[in-house]
Protein backbone atom coordinates (compact mmCIF):
# COMPACT_ATOMS: atom_id res chain seq x y z
CA UNK A 1 0.00 0.00 0.00
CA UNK A 2 1.47 2.90 -1.09
CA UNK A 3 1.35 6.37 2.06
CA UNK A 4 1.80 9.48 1.55
CA UNK A 5 5.42 10.93 2.43
CA UNK A 6 6.35 15.01 2.86
CA UNK A 7 9.86 15.28 2.03
CA UNK A 8 11.85 18.49 3.00
CA UNK A 9 15.40 18.96 1.13
CA UNK A 10 17.84 21.87 2.28
CA UNK A 11 20.96 22.79 2.19
CA UNK A 12 23.43 22.10 5.59
CA UNK A 13 26.24 24.00 7.73
CA UNK A 14 28.78 21.93 9.86
CA UNK A 15 26.31 18.95 9.13
CA UNK A 16 23.50 20.92 10.80
CA UNK A 17 20.23 21.79 8.55
CA UNK A 18 20.19 25.42 7.42
CA UNK A 19 17.41 25.95 6.09
CA UNK A 20 18.63 29.05 3.61
CA UNK A 21 16.56 27.48 0.98
CA UNK A 22 13.70 24.48 0.99
CA UNK A 23 11.86 22.23 -1.78
CA UNK A 24 9.57 20.37 -0.52
CA UNK A 25 7.62 17.32 -2.01
CA UNK A 26 4.79 15.29 -1.31
CA UNK A 27 5.49 11.85 -2.73
CA UNK A 28 3.48 8.84 -2.63
CA UNK A 29 5.59 5.65 -1.86
CA UNK A 30 5.59 2.54 0.12
CA UNK A 31 8.48 3.13 1.93
CA UNK A 32 10.81 5.56 3.61
CA UNK A 33 13.57 4.55 0.79
CA UNK A 34 11.28 4.61 -1.98
CA UNK A 35 10.30 7.99 -1.25
CA UNK A 36 13.79 8.91 -1.42
CA UNK A 37 14.54 7.09 -4.14
CA UNK A 38 11.64 9.40 -5.81
CA UNK A 39 13.70 12.55 -4.51
CA UNK A 40 16.89 11.52 -5.20
CA UNK A 41 15.54 11.56 -9.15
CA UNK A 42 14.23 14.42 -9.14
CA UNK A 43 17.27 16.43 -7.06
CA UNK A 44 20.25 14.72 -8.60
CA UNK A 45 21.68 13.56 -5.36
CA UNK A 46 22.79 10.22 -4.08
CA UNK A 47 21.44 10.26 -0.41
CA UNK A 48 22.46 7.98 2.34
CA UNK A 49 20.48 7.80 5.80
CA UNK A 50 21.45 9.24 8.76
CA UNK A 51 18.98 8.49 11.48
CA UNK A 52 15.40 7.20 11.36
CA UNK A 53 13.06 7.13 14.15
CA UNK A 54 10.06 5.59 12.91
CA UNK A 55 8.64 8.57 11.95
CA UNK A 56 10.50 10.66 10.72
CA UNK A 57 14.15 10.26 8.61
CA UNK A 58 16.87 12.17 8.07
CA UNK A 59 19.24 11.72 4.67
CA UNK A 60 22.42 13.40 3.88
CA UNK A 61 23.78 13.53 -0.10
CA UNK A 62 26.64 11.80 -0.52
CA UNK A 63 29.52 14.76 -1.80
CA UNK A 64 27.16 17.70 -1.13
CA UNK A 65 25.64 19.74 1.64
CA UNK A 66 22.61 18.57 1.18
CA UNK A 67 20.44 17.15 3.36
CA UNK A 68 16.82 15.85 3.44
CA UNK A 69 13.64 15.00 5.49
CA UNK A 70 11.22 12.44 5.11
CA UNK A 71 8.31 11.76 7.15
CA UNK A 72 4.72 10.46 7.30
Amino acid sequence: MRQSFSVEVTNTFSGEANYSWVRRYEVKAKSFRGAINAVSRREGYRFRKDWDDGEMARYNAIGACVCCFVSL
